[in-house]
């Protein structure tokens, strides 16, 4: 994930600025800066500079995402004051499934006028999205009710994106899920081609094994996409 993504949205005064992802959130004082530009909330913390003090800043924002219910998995305190990749990614992405994707797809729900059914499962069979503004069909407050039963929205929406670029790419596979779906490597190598057709051959994927593909996809997307390899084969051939 591009460090911009988060200068941008951690906006304070004086300004906060992301140089690191993977150091700059371990004291826990920018995580809260950007919950609080995300949620525009304040969030009390704790001033200094010492361990009980980062310490005590990450538990605040893990604490206040799970006052949201927003479920985190694996995340804890000493891996974030650590500075481990995939944990703080696995975080950040959190905040922007439940900040940003979630807002958005909840958004294009309601825009549509349609019943709450009718607008979850025009995500899953690939129908058109009213383009009418959301700000006609306003979208009800978090954690009411009405809210609650578009949360799985965001997914679908995300799922939706990855049907279609594997449509562009003229790859049949039918992904159901973020599970099996994506073992023989194909998907990611789909996505891949979409975005970039000179990187990929799609045809040879045909006559590799799962974790031929899912190594070949790794190795581009890390080599020419400069997206860090955070998974690996086994790992998600088993899963």
């Amino acid at each position: 994930m591009p460090v911009s993504g988060v200068e941008v949205r951690a906006q304070r005064s004086p300004p906060c600025m992301v140089v690191d992802l993977f150091k700059d959130f371990r004291d826990g004082s920018k995580l809260l800066d950007l919950l609080e530009t995300m949620s525009g909330q304040c969030i009390s913390r704790e001033r200094g500079r010492g361990m009980f003090q980062h310490r005590s800043n990450i538990e605040k924002a893990l604490s206040f995402l799970k006052k949201k219910s927003i479920k985190l998995v694996n995340i804890n305190i000493p891996d974030i004051m650590d500075g481990k990749p995939s944990i703080i990614l696995g975080l950040i992405w959190t905040i922007i499934l439940q900040y940003h994707i979630e807002e958005l797809a909840s958004s294009l729900s309601f825009s549509s006028r349609q019943s709450s059914m009718e607008s979850l499962a025009s995500l899953d069979s690939r129908s058109t999205l009213s383009s009418r503004s959301a700000s006609s069909s306003p979208v009800p407050p978090r954690g009411s009710p009405l809210h609650n039963r578009f949360r799985v929205s965001a997914k679908k929406a995300l799922l939706l994106w990855v049907r279609e670029q594997c449509h562009k790419a003229g790859c049949s596979i039918n992904v159901k899920d973020f599970k099996a779906s994506w073992r023989s490597g194909v998907v990611f190598l789909a996505i891949l081609y979409a975005l970039r057709s000179d990187l990929v051959d799609l045809s040879k994927a045909r006559t590799r094994s799962n974790a031929q593909n899912l190594e070949e996809a790794f190795r581009i997307a890390e080599r020419e996409l400069r997206i860090p390899r955070l998974l690996e084969p086994d790992g998600l051939m088993f899963k």
